[in-house]
């Protein structure tokens, strides 16, 4: 365990080093407080609580930009280490290849951990000095709607390392991690939505389509959060799935933990027989 710890030290270093934390945080916290105040101005006309409004703002925010920061971060996790040779020497020492990569993991989710409770902290800091009311029952889905944005991150590091751990070369892994975010994050929603509008639910069942939509961890989230709260889902404008869907909030976070678990096994027995 203590191995572990040294490695995820050192990653939070690197990338306290690399400004990699700093920048992470202000660019949530930027988008973050430009949608708090620009996406809250309706509250007052659809009778939809101010933080409400902001969760299913960020919501779609993490969507696109948390899976993206985490590939950047994980995708050259080994194989970037490969090219400079410092993986080499890491290895020279008593620590085995499995604690190389849970270290890794654990140090680059913290890094996630800072950078989105400080960035998207920023937005509710902000409605809370300019005397908005926030209601007790929208914190507690909006400390939900953080944790589980954390969550998103660390399936798509999980996915990096695996990639990292497959590719040859940086470039190569950089290709796969961007096509990899553009099929999770638009390609799979919308050749998803083609089928349903041609089929008309004659093969794509309700029960098929819940099934569908966990093999994307982003819909997954998307699910958990908007249709958790009734507050946010009526707003969210999915109210109606939140009533028909047969996945409960325990099932969805299974599905997220497993979406971690999943590549990041498979990214440690890829790492352990390769070749250094």
């Amino acid at each position: 365990m203590t191995n572990v710890l040294i490695i995820a030290g050192r990653e939070v270093r690197l990338a306290l080093r690399n400004r990699w934390v700093l920048a992470t945080t202000l660019l949530l916290a930027a988008l973050a407080l430009s949608l708090t105040f620009l996406g809250s101005a309706p509250t007052g006309r659809v009778g939809a609580g101010v933080l409400d409004v902001v969760i299913v703002s960020l919501s779609s925010l993490t969507i696109f930009l948390i899976p993206l920061i985490a590939l950047l971060i994980a995708h050259d996790a080994i194989v970037g280490e490969i090219e400079r040779g410092t993986l080499a020497l890491l290895l020279s020492y008593p620590i085995g290849r499995w604690q190389v990569m849970t270290g890794k993991f654990l140090g680059h989710v913290a890094i996630l951990v800072i950078a989105t409770s400080l960035g998207y902290g920023a937005a509710a800091g902000a409605l809370a000095l300019t005397g908005s009311e926030m209601l007790r029952h929208s914190l507690v889905a909006f400390a939900v709607m953080v944790g589980s944005s954390i969550l998103l991150g660390a399936v798509f590091i999980a996915i990096g390392y695996l990639i990292s751990a497959l590719a040859r070369d940086r470039a190569g892994a950089a290709g796969i991690a961007i096509g990899v975010w553009l099929m999770l994050v638009l390609v799979y929603d919308m050749t998803l939505l083609g089928i349903l509008v041609v089929d008309q639910g004659r093969t794509v069942t309700a029960g098929v389509l819940d099934a569908l939509l966990l093999l994307n961890p982003t819909d997954v989230y998307r699910l958990f959060n908007l249709t958790g709260s009734a507050n946010v889902s009526q707003f969210a404008g999915m109210a109606g799935l939140a009533g028909t869907t047969a996945w409960s909030a325990p099932v969805l976070i299974a599905a997220l933990a497993l979406w971690i678990v999943v590549p990041l096994v498979l990214a440690t027995a890829v790492f352990a027989r390769r070749e250094i």
